[in-house]
């Protein structure tokens, strides 16, 4: 199907050699406005993903990201932060990345167009129909990600696409497809810009919606967050400070005795 391929239009700015310092910061300035509300049009597709995730992982069902260069590492970024703010194991939301782990620093030659070995990185991970995948592409036409998405289709996954142009044949790849027009960048095709911002906008609604909707969250807080530096335990103890409304001294004692917040909190109801 034939499409318009949004994140390759000229930028509706030009002679950007020409800008002072400020005109150039004001004018990606302007175009970054324009993300957050490119982002809330595809609020019910997003919605309907993050129900079906929770369904998942209840039975135990996993989220894997598959995507290239900075998509790919967005996905990894994602993917990273669960364990340490919800306290949930590293394997059941699990970036993968077009190269490899090596890829996360280096671009690495070619991998992205490899139709094929998605499916295979996938496969190592024991995927099942319990799971879940969301291929991350800002242009809606890489290869690793669409050969991915088409093979854990084709075998009862559920999948889902994040990308930045609508009718893009990733879009026709997924179950659920999350389409965020954001418009051209302002360098024209540098899709690390206002589209990998959007990406990011996404990752962070359905990993967290997520989370507070299988109960890694209490009232606003982090109460299954890994308690792995100062600052957290700080953090842990003011919580429970808060939520029993006791002296700071106790609520420290109380979090070294069970662990984490929400142990302490559940045991002191």
């Amino acid at each position: 199907m034939d499409f318009v391929k949004i994140t390759e239009t000229p930028s509706n700015y030009d002679n950007l050699e020409l800008m002072d310092t400020q005109s150039i910061l004001e004018n990606m300035n302007k175009e970054d406005k324009k993300v957050a509300d490119a982002v809330a049009k595809v609020i019910p597709q997003i919605t309907q993903l993050v129900d079906a995730l929770s369904e998942r992982f209840q039975k135990g069902g996993r989220l894997f990201y598959i995507g290239a260069g900075t998509s790919g590492r967005l996905g990894i970024l994602d993917a990273s932060e669960i364990p340490p703010t919800f306290g949930m194991p590293h394997e059941r939301v699990v970036g993968l990345i077009a190269g490899g782990d090596s890829a996360i620093r280096k671009a690495v030659e070619n991998a992205e167009d490899d139709t094929e070995q998605a499916w295979l990185d996938l496969k190592a991970h024991d995927i099942n129909t319990n799971d879940a995948v969301v291929g991350i592409a800002a242009s809606g036409t890489t290869p690793y990600v669409i050969g991915g998405l088409k093979d854990a289709r084709g075998s009862g996954i559920l999948t889902a696409c994040i990308t930045n142009n609508p009718g893009s044949p990733l879009t026709e790849a997924a179950d659920i497809a999350i389409a965020v027009n954001v418009g051209p960048e302002f360098v024209t095709g540098s899709t690390r810009m206002k589209s990998g911002t959007s990406q990011k906008l996404v990752l962070n609604m359905i990993s967290t919606a997520l989370m507070i909707q299988i109960g890694r969250v209490k009232g606003n807080k982090m109460v299954n967050m890994q308690l792995s530096n100062d600052k957290l335990v700080d953090r842990g103890t003011r919580y429970i400070m808060e939520g029993l409304h006791i002296p700071y001294e106790e609520a420290e004692k109380m979090l070294k005795r069970y662990g984490s917040v929400k142990k302490a909190l559940d045991a002191n109801k």
